[in-house]
């Protein structure tokens, strides 16, 4: 607990990946630090986890770097945090983000070490992690560092309440201090679609889109796979698939995943209806791209995904949109916000896209549903959220009302888990 501070001045150290890098993890980190600027009191400065062998350029808030492959980058990183006075830590996990991830899978983590370390700095700095990842079946290395994680912060964030779950039900984790808070979308100012197709170069066609960073697990194949039959009723379709192959990917596989989709498109007779975006977009150009699309897609093939970046800026944008049922997707398209594809399956994606290209009223149905869900969960609402979180969590304040499973929901849920 805070002493001899006021309320109003909070001293937030987030830890993550930061742009310049090209990350998912990044993104959120940028996201969320401006979401916190803008609430009043939050004094904030980011430290940035790079691969050893990689350096970038920062400009502020980025006040320090942790060599993420080092454990004693960690610590040091925490003496310059003790210098700081800093209230509260927030750290963004991600496996593989913190420590070595090998050909067999996770060999290091360090999340728990530097939870640990700011728990013994005087005065100790209490830590708030965000979990980006929660595996379902995980082995038991998984299993010791999550647990570790949730049991040494303060407080553990997750974006979607089947992952607090996923928590109890594999990996014997109580959520008693598990809070779920949305993964923050766009306030995007919504414009004539026209406008943007005309920009991109786009007029005249029906844009159905997939956008982040390309690597296998994204399905891309499976969209590819629905065209024939789509643009045989629709042949103004247009797929377009935008974003850089994934820094970490194309390390060790080049450009092969994007060349094997381009045959792909080639061998089925769709190359006119497939186009290649191959960059890194800012967050504006993203934007730009799903204001200039009829429909959005992700075919990821991950049933377990926990989010997507992608798929929140989509809700942002107020799109008509298509998933493979990952959590983050079941939870955002839920009500009849849009529609859930089955996994790797070329034909039922064609079956929803039609369903949506055949009947441009329920589609508008989809985009205003969409609009709804988005507006709560936008950037400046979560920004909020997180900041009552920190200062609750810096006072020592209870969170019962901020919980992802409230507590009488958590005793039945208990009871289920030992009569199963």
């Amino acid at each position: 607990m805070r002493t001899g501070t006021a309320m109003s001045d909070l001293n937030v150290v987030l830890v993550g990946s930061y742009p310049p890098r090209r990350c998912g993890i990044a993104t959120f980190t940028a996201d969320l630090a401006r979401a916190l600027s803008s609430q009043p009191g939050i004094k904030l400065h980011v430290l940035a986890l790079e691969p050893r062998d990689e350096s970038y350029p920062y400009g502020r808030p980025v006040v320090g770097r942790i060599a993420q492959d080092g454990l004693e980058s960690y610590l040091r990183a925490m003496e310059s945090v003790r210098r700081s006075r800093a209230d509260l830590i927030c750290i963004q996990h991600e496996y593989g983000l913190w420590g070595i991830w090998g050909s067999d899978g996770l060999e290091e983590d360090y999340a728990v070490p530097l939870i640990q370390a700011a728990g013994d700095l005087v005065p100790r700095v209490p830590v708030v992690s965000t979990l980006h990842t929660v595996r379902p079946y995980p082995d038991e290395f998984e299993r010791q560092t999550m647990a570790g994680i949730v049991d040494s912060s303060a407080a553990t964030v997750v974006m979607v309440r089947m992952a607090a779950m996923i928590l109890m039900d594999e990996y014997g984790i109580t959520p008693n201090n598990v809070v779920r808070i949305p993964h923050g979308v766009p306030v995007v100012e919504q414009a004539p679609r026209r406008y943007f197709k005309r920009r991109l170069g786009l007029e005249g066609r029906t844009i159905i889109s997939t956008m982040g960073l390309l690597d296998p697990r994204k399905g891309i194949e499976y969209a590819i796979g629905a065209l024939p039959e789509v643009v045989e009723r629709h042949p103004e379709v247009l797929y377009m698939i935008v974003g850089e192959t994934h820094p970490e990917f194309r390390k060790f596989a080049g450009e092969g995943y994007r060349n094997d989709l381009r045959q792909l498109a080639r061998d089925l007779g769709v190359s006119n209806h497939v186009r290649f975006v191959n960059q890194y977009l800012s967050d504006r150009e993203v934007v730009d791209y799903l204001q200039a699309s009829d429909i959005y897609v992700t075919p990821y093939l991950d049933r377990t995904q926990i989010t997507s970046g992608t798929l929140a800026f989509a809700v942002g944008s107020a799109k008509a949109i298509v998933s493979t049922p990952y959590p983050h997707a079941t939870e955002a398209l839920a009500e009849g916000r849009g529609l859930l594809m089955e996994l790797r399956s070329s034909e039922s994606l064609a079956h929803c896209l039609l369903l949506l290209l055949d009947n441009p009223e329920l589609r508008k149905i989809y985009e205003s549903r969409t609009a709804a869900y988005g507006r709560l969960d936008g950037w400046p609402l979560v920004g909020q959220r997180y900041a009552e979180l920190f200062r609750r969590v810096a006072e020592g304040e209870p969170l019962d009302d901020m919980l992802a499973i409230e507590p009488e929901q958590l005793s039945l849920r208990q009871h289920q888990v030992a009569i199963a």
